[in-house]
């Protein structure tokens, strides 16, 4: 197999060059796995397919999946990692014609498909085609399958282009799930093209233990649908399934419903996570030009995306089930490890694990970066979240280690932080806070006058310092910035040494003057600036830290 696809690959168009080479040189490098030795999907597959958003209905044609190709580009999907744009089922007419080769649409695909593969190459992304492994696919319109056609139609999608197939399951004959899915294998390898091969055969012949070596990856389930239990049933038949998963080879829990609608952001957020730790396919099933901007920004999640796109190629595993809690450990290819807590309740849950539980192994410290918040912290080894009903918090774990500040007077903007959370927009270093993109703020200013150090900070705050035990005192200045007029903003500052709190304002309002707090840090381990709201909203809530320092040694 090794030896006929690298002399297939050699006799590729001089326009594929490079990729002939690099799918050549994987595969003679690559590691004796039992995974399809194509050289290909080395990382899960991200792209989208048309079929969760329409069906077989009409809006499904040759516009709209060229106006998916030009918003992967516009609005920045190429760039994080998207890049097939699938056709579904319906794309062919009901009879193949005289010669025996399947056609499509006239209505859908006026112009052919190999126009809309060329235009989607033109746009530096790839093609992917549907067919089943059976003699008619899955709709009832009784469209041509492929079965004993395998080579016919592989050399026919080869020559449009195609980049990958999505091979389902229907109208199979009874014929053995293992021989239908291998003669399609070796018919696309004999094509000297390189096609990512999709088993779509619903895992009902447990195909994750046998098709490591037949296609790139396998589903696993059934169909899903757009409902926050469709999703979950998936996901806990996918979770298992881990030991089978590597590069080149994936469990495939479907496709993805994010934006369609049927789900909350928060949902589709827990969807998106849970796929992502679970090193799935990513492939997005909404109409991308109706998504809503909140959803869009899911698909967009560079954080989360690494986490399935790891080179290590290791499907999370789960470290522990409590009360319909989980947690979802995975290790990534530069040490770290990626973390889901994901609650499956219906109302707010905390839930814990540990360093040592999730496998990251020893260090005086870790480091966590939310991937949906992007706050970061470091903690000696404790990983909790408040996770709202149907949500996830995702980190991702590194080994850190804290040291203490030197001796001498420092400002708090100049240290490093173990954490910082804000209720609007990031915490400010020597600037206001200005609520949206970091550094948007203006020079601080309480009541008149003016400060060249601080934090900027909106209600709800807190900024955490590890001290370790170096250091002695704190003080501060502190107010509602002007930049919110009058008495708007209500606000109380607090400080805290470890649990203890050592000055406290009260509530203060924007027409008020600094108020100067200071305190003892002796024998403490962590510095904490919290702002709360004053008891109302968080409304004109912008808090100033002025000229906050310790002094240590």
């Amino acid at each position: 197999m090794r030896k006929r696809l690298i002399a297939a690959l050699a006799a590729l168009s001089t326009t594929a060059s490079f990729v002939v080479t690099a799918v050549a040189a994987t595969v003679i490098t690559a590691a004796p796995a039992q995974a399809l030795e194509n050289g290909l999907a080395r990382t899960p597959p991200m792209g989208f397919n048309n079929w969760n958003t329409t069906h077989c209905r009409a809006e499904f044609n040759e516009k709209m999946v060229m106006d998916m190709a030009d918003i992967f580009v516009s609005r920045g999907l190429k760039d994080v990692g998207y890049q097939y744009v699938n056709i579904d089922d319906c794309w062919a007419k009901t009879q193949r014609n005289a010669q025996g080769n399947l056609e499509p649409d006239p209505v859908r695909f006026p112009r052919g498909i190999k126009f809309v593969a060329d235009y989607v190459h033109s746009k530096g992304l790839k093609f992917g085609i549907y067919t089943s492994a059976g003699t008619k696919t899955c709709n009832t319109a009784g469209f041509p399958g492929g079965l004993n056609n395998e080579q016919r139609d592989a050399n026919l999608f080869a020559s449009w282009g195609v980049d990958y197939l999505k091979y389902d399951n229907c109208n199979n004959q009874g014929v053995d799930a293992k021989q239908r899915y291998t003669k399609m294998r070796d018919a696309l390898a004999a094509t000297g093209r390189p096609i990512v091969y999709s088993i779509c055969e619903w895992g009902q012949n447990k195909p994750w233990e046998w098709a490591q070596n037949v296609g790139n990856l396998w589903r696993t389930t059934g169909d899903i649908n757009d409902t926050y239990s469709k999703m979950v049933d998936i996901f806990k038949r996918n979770l298992p399934l881990a030991q089978y998963a590597k590069p080149g080879a994936w469990n495939d829990p479907d496709m993805l419903e994010v934006g369609n609608g049927g789900m909350t952001p928060t949902e589709y957020r827990s969807h998106f996570s849970l796929w992502a730790i679970m090193a799935a396919p990513l492939l997005i099933g909404s109409d991308l030009r109706k998504v809503s901007q909140e959803n869009f920004t899911t698909l967009l999640n560079k954080d989360v995306i690494d986490v399935d796109q790891d080179r290590l190629g290791i499907q999370g595993k789960q470290i522990s089930l409590s009360g319909n809690n989980y947690v979802i450990s995975k290790p990534l290819s530069n040490g770290d490890y990626a973390v889901a807590l994901f609650n499956n309740n219906s109302s707010t849950q905390t839930i814990s694990t540990t360093a040592s539980a999730i496998g990251i192994g020893q260090s005086s410290a870790y480091n966590l970066k939310d991937l949906w918040s992007k706050s970061t912290r470091t903690t000696t080894g404790a990983i909790s979240a408040s996770v709202p009903a149907h949500g996830t918090v995702m980190y991702r774990v590194s080994k850190g280690v804290r040291t203490p500040p030197a001796a001498g007077t420092h400002q708090v903007s100049d240290l490093s932080w173990d954490t910082a959370s804000n209720g609007w927009g990031p915490v400010e270093k020597d600037r206001s806070n200005g609520e949206r993109p970091a550094g948007d703020g203006k020079t601080l200013t309480i009541n008149g006058t003016t400060y060249t150090k601080g934090l900027g900070v909106h209600a709800a705050s807190e900024v955490s310092v590890y001290l370790g035990r170096a250091c002695s005192a704190f003080s501060a200045s502190v107010g509602i910035d002007d930049e919110v007029a009058g008495s708007n903003g209500t606000v109380v500052f607090q400080v805290f040494a470890d649990g203890t709190k050592i000055a406290d304002s009260g509530t203060m309002t924007g027409a008020m003057a600094a108020k100067q707090l200071s305190g003892s840090l002796a024998n403490a381990e962590q510095l904490r600036l919290v702002v709360t709201n004053g008891g109302d909203t968080i409304n004109y809530d912008h808090a100033d830290w002025a000229n906050p320092t310790i002094t240590c040694g």
